[in-house]
């Protein structure tokens, strides 16, 4: 098990965290529903999983193939949804499908009702204005919407704590030029400018993650810095400085460890607001290019359709589980690696 290769202090700050139930089953529910995400294209596409034709096995989900190899008469992408390829692949094969048959991107022409559509067998949370499948789209936006939360925490951390740990360490004019920068950059509308940038630069995924880790990277500065300027004063620090050690074994063998278990505890809430961020910029109509999978991008969907309610409490519960098992993660962390906690 992991747990007995953990160092005493460790364990038992793993012992503390799995003793707090609420935040212990919410990082399972959490990892739970990150990994389905993961696993969109199995449970909600367009295309079966795996096809079975005339002794050849295919795996649509991952490669694109042409009619010809099902027997079609065009060499094209196989439409899988239209019958006619259905009716070949069937003839001397079978396809397994996953359970949704829609992608986020997938129409639905044949919907019982005019778009929106209420829930039906197909459908199971409904479609939006546009004919798309609820479940889909949800399942793709909640994967996108934590993966790009993910990936700013981490680059914000990064640049936050290296920031914060020069500061605090090497003091002096360095410390006094970089507290001026922190008050005047933090002092930008950071909304209005990230607005005004996606409405000149059309936004992608990775543009507007480096748009947003201009403004995000502050967050841990002056906490890490008050870390590090205390924690060079330590005894065990001036003698590995006596010792002929140099800044940079430092800062991250003696300082930066103590700095750690200040900034892990607030990466659950750095993630729970960059997730908070994507989905009011995508809202908006600031964020990911249109036709994306968007949390935000449903909820604006959910306000212009109010007599289609399935699309707003569908994205609206998503969207608070998310924030809420990670609210609960970051307060079993905290407690966790509170040194006055014993129990």
């Amino acid at each position: 098990m992991v747990v007995l290769k953990l160092n005493p202090i460790n364990r038992q700050r793993w012992q503390r965290f799995r003793n707090n139930r609420r935040a212990f089953w919410s990082l399972w529910l959490f990892s739970g529903l990150f990994l389905l995400s993961l696993m969109a294209e199995f449970i909600a596409n367009e295309r079966p999983i795996i096809a079975y034709h005339d002794n050849t096995w295919y795996a649509p989900v991952f490669f694109n193939y042409s009619e010809l190899a099902f027997g079609g008469d065009f060499d094209v992408p196989a439409d899988y949804t239209d019958p006619f390829i259905q009716d070949l692949i069937n003839e001397d094969g079978w396809m397994l499908w996953p359970p949704v048959r829609f992608s986020y991107r997938s129409i639905h022409y044949d919907l019982p009702s005019p778009a929106p559509s209420p829930p039906s067998t197909e459908n199971w949370l409904g479609t939006d204005d546009q004919g798309r499948d609820v479940v889909a789209r949800l399942l793709y936006g909640t994967r996108i919407s934590i993966l790009f939360g993910f990936t700013l925490t981490i680059l914000t951390s990064v640049v936050g704590v290296a920031v914060g740990a020069m500061m605090g360490f090497f003091g002096g004019k360095l410390d006094l030029f970089g507290q001026r920068v922190l008050e005047v950059w933090s002092s930008l509308p950071t909304l209005f400018i990230l607005i005004i940038i996606s409405s000149m630069v059309q936004p992608t995924f990775w543009i507007l993650m480096g748009i947003m880790l201009l403004f995000g990277w502050m967050g841990l500065v002056s906490l890490v810095r008050a870390e590090s300027l205390r924690a060079r004063n330590f005894e065990y620090v001036q003698a590995a400085r006596a010792m002929g050690l140099g800044n940079t074994a430092i800062i991250f063998r003696h300082v930066l460890p103590n700095a750690m278990v200040a900034t892990i505890t607030f990466l659950p809430f750095i993630l729970a607001g960059s997730v908070t961020t994507l989905t009011g910029l995508d809202f908006l109509g600031f964020g990911l290019p249109p036709g994306s999978p968007s949390l935000g991008e449903m909820i604006n969907q959910g306000k212009n359709n109010v007599r289609a309610p399935w699309i707003g409490l569908s994205v609206f519960f998503m969207l608070s589980l998310i924030l809420v098992l990670l609210v609960f993660i970051g307060e079993g962390v905290r407690d966790a690696l509170d040194p006055r906690r014993t129990r």
